[in-house]
């Protein structure tokens, strides 16, 4: 029995596990930037009586409740507009009922361009015990947004709890593509095929909790409930790095691999693994979509 066991084991639960074990990146762009302080990058921008900044500037919370959704929720904006760079966060979300919370670390122009802007999002999605959080990732490009909306969603179920601990959540956008990390595993790579599906106005950064109940949680069958408030966020290890509105003609985005654009092997491998495992959703594979508005599909 016990050598039936071992058999069983070595032959077809380690290779499996084997298979499955999270790959390095080789990379890790979160490691060249040093972490800053929130007012050196940020403004509180909305909602001011539900966040706090740390007496060190080194980590923010905010938080939803019946009192905050009048004014969206709260949030915070960069000072500077940038047209490229690198932006992350690391947020530690709330455990138990979080269904229709939006907790979302972002870039737009919303503010620049109402009704007609671009956009790139990371967002998490509140749920329900026993359910995990899950992650959008997003693009909007010249007004997608707004009027009748042509989202760009892919969507993961993290490997890891994000309630846990704090892990590291970022956009690399540059001329050429927009990549998303999480703990510096690229998770997702928007590439530019064309003007038209690519974002290249100047953007701010933002973030932002609000309740989003009429779709962030099974299409919206479960909402907020504020009998659970307050519904809390926690970010710190802000990075920013990048070009921004005003740098000179020359200035170079951080990059995305070893060799600045694209991804290397190993992140493209490291990428494959969190699709095949971690991916829920993709707009290109949803064929309820009309994909004559997503020519990059």
């Amino acid at each position: 029995m016990a050598l039936l066991q071992f058999f069983f084991f070595f032959f077809l639960i380690l290779p499996q596990c084997l298979i499955n074990a999270q790959p390095s990146p080789g990379y890790y762009p979160s490691t060249k930037l040093s972490p800053i302080h929130f007012y050196q990058a940020y403004n509180s921008q909305w909602g001011l009586q539900h966040q706090s900044v740390a007496q060190d500037q080194s980590s923010l919370a905010f938080w939803l409740d019946k009192y905050s959704v009048a004014v969206a929720g709260s949030g915070f904006k960069s000072k500077t507009p940038f047209r490229s760079g690198y932006f992350a966060v690391s947020v530690k979300l709330q455990s138990g009922y979080t269904a229709g919370v939006n907790t979302a670390f972002y870039l737009s122009n919303n503010e620049e361009f109402p009704g007609f802007h671009d956009e790139v999002d990371v967002e998490f999605l509140g749920t329900i015990p026993g359910r995990p959080y899950t992650l959008q990732t997003n693009v909007y490009v010249m007004g997608s947004g707004d009027g009748r909306v042509i989202g760009r969603e892919m969507k993961f179920h993290l490997w890891f709890d994000p309630t846990a601990d704090f892990h590291n959540y970022a956009i690399l956008w540059n001329p050429q593509e927009i990549i998303f990390f999480v703990d510096d595993i690229p998770i997702r790579q928007y590439t530019k095929n064309s003007d038209a599906t690519f974002p290249r106005r100047p953007m701010w950064v933002y973030g932002s909790i609000w309740d989003a109940s009429s779709w962030a949680t099974e299409n919206g069958k479960y909402k907020a409930d504020y009998n659970y408030q307050p519904f809390v966020s926690r970010l710190t290890k802000f990075l920013v790095g990048g070009c921004s509105e005003y740098s000179a003609a020359g200035c170079q985005p951080p990059a995305a691999s070893p060799t600045g654009y694209g991804l290397s092997t190993a992140q493209y491998t490291a990428m494959r693994w969190a699709q095949q495992n971690y991916k829920v959703y993709d707009y290109c594979s949803d064929t309820s979509r009309d994909h004559s508005l997503t020519p990059e599909c």
